[in-house]
């Protein structure tokens, strides 16, 4: 029997190609560490792996399998940047903090390739990505963006597509125009946690799966990690659970929103297939974002369908095949052959959290669809801050992250209604 998360609904074809997937055990009695973490995904396993590395004494516990959530689920896009443009951001905070903050973005592209490479994790990486406008008043936009990456962020590798060239790359005239981004690309998630999670038990990190935290607490220099089967006493603790947090922590909680995704998987297209004949990512101009790429076995994946609440969804090959259709009709009746999903973290401006929400402990999430870098950068930016050097993380930590309005009673229905009118203005 295939192996199907239970936090997560669906099959996914990433459980189906990412080779053997070890299990670890469950915690069982005490433990002191220096440093405990909650949460077996990309932000995690990146910082056990750092942390451990460095002789740090840490403990990993995971409430499911590790890549159950997001980590192991989503598109695999890399992207660039953060998850505003750096223009918007300048907007807002000015061109230095800018310029640093999609610099440490770029760090982190380069970080999570060399960290592959250098551990042997084949990530089944496959270069270019490329965005689109779906509405043609967004196509200048696009076109200013590229100039203004060459010209003054110093990222050369980006540039404009006219409608023609977008649809000769996408093979569909469903886009107006957009860009194309030659120093970036996509990966096999979940390979990426298997191999993760291997470095960090190499270099010393216990790691335990099946293991849920039911409560934390700071008091005297010392916190501690609850668990139903042994409690965790260390000097620090990263929250590393993002859209999984629940009760856990209520400062994590009013930040950040679980949104489920739901991605497809069709047949392999066959080697004479117009769809992406780059092998390309996409990303387009809706609120509500559709993604889809190409596998290396010429699969389309798709990702579409968000879901503002936390219901598992109906009929998710469905849904999928629609969204497919608009794009490229000749795939009308495309077989499915996988169809999954996930719950990622958002706030409020679309920008990643990190917060400590009590003494030594650290909260990390919240990356809005753009966590696949991010997240296992940040792993390593916490092993750099528990060293002593919290500078790169302080730049995270600066941003303006707002609650959700409506406190834990009515933040979800308030979210559910503006989003789907978000949803709404994408279709006029």
């Amino acid at each position: 029997m295939p192996y199907l998360s239970p936090i997560s609904p669906g099959l996914s074809w990433y459980e189906d190609t990412a080779g053997p997937r070890p299990e670890y055990p469950a915690l069982d009695g005490d433990k002191q560490a220096d440093v405990v973490i909650i949460g077996g995904g990309f932000t995690g396993l990146s910082a056990a792996a750092h942390l451990a590395k460095a002789g740090t004494n840490v403990v990993l516990i995971e409430a499911h399998r590790f890549g159950d959530g997001a980590s192991g689920r989503n598109g695999g896009q890399l992207g660039t940047g953060q998850r505003a443009w750096a223009e918007e951001l300048e907007g807002e905070y000015g061109f230095t903090r800018a310029k640093a903050l999609f610099d440490l973005a770029e760090d982190a592209k380069a970080h999570l390739l060399e960290f592959s490479a250098t551990n042997d994790i084949d990530i089944d990486y496959m270069p270019g990505q490329m965005s689109v406008a779906h509405k043609p008043r967004y196509v200048d936009d696009y076109k200013a963006h590229a100039e203004i990456m060459a010209n003054r962020f110093n990222y050369p590798h980006i540039t404009f597509m006219d409608a023609r060239e977008t649809a000769e790359r996408l093979g569909s005239t469903h886009y107006y125009g957009g860009t194309r981004d030659t120093g970036t690309g996509h990966i096999h998630p979940l390979k990426l946690v298997i191999g993760t999670a291997r470095v960090a038990a190499a270099a010393g990190a216990q790691l335990f799966e099946k293991t849920q935290s039911t409560g934390i607490t700071s008091q005297g220099g010392k916190v501690r990690v609850t668990t139903e089967r042994g409690t965790i006493t260390a000097q620090k603790c990263l929250i590393a659970v993002n859209a999984y947090g629940g009760k856990l922590e209520p400062i994590s909680a009013s930040h950040i929103m679980p949104i489920g995704s739901f991605i497809g998987a069709t047949v392999p297209l066959g080697a004479d297939s117009k769809v992406i004949p780059g092998g390309e990512s996409v990303d387009d101009s809706r609120f509500v974002v559709r993604y889809f790429r190409k596998s290396r076995d010429g699969r389309l994946l798709f990702g579409g369908r968000e879901i503002y609440a936390v219901n598992d969804p109906k009929d998710i090959h469905i849904h999928i095949r629609k969204q497919i259709a608009e794009i490229y009709p000749a795939l009308k009746d495309v077989e499915i052959t996988h169809g999954w999903g996930g719950y990622v973290g958002i706030t409020v401006p679309r920008k990643p959290f990190v917060r400590e929400v009590m003494p030594n402990v650290i909260s990390v999430g919240g990356y809005s669809g753009h966590g696949v870098m991010l997240s296992n950068f940040f792993g390593k930016l916490y092993a750099e801050t528990v060293a002593g050097n919290r500078d790169r993380l302080k730049l995270i930590e600066d941003l303006k992250i707002p609650p959700f309005p409506g406190g834990r009673r009515f933040r979800a229905p308030l979210l559910f209604l503006a989003l789907n009118w978000f949803a709404l203005r994408d279709r006029i």
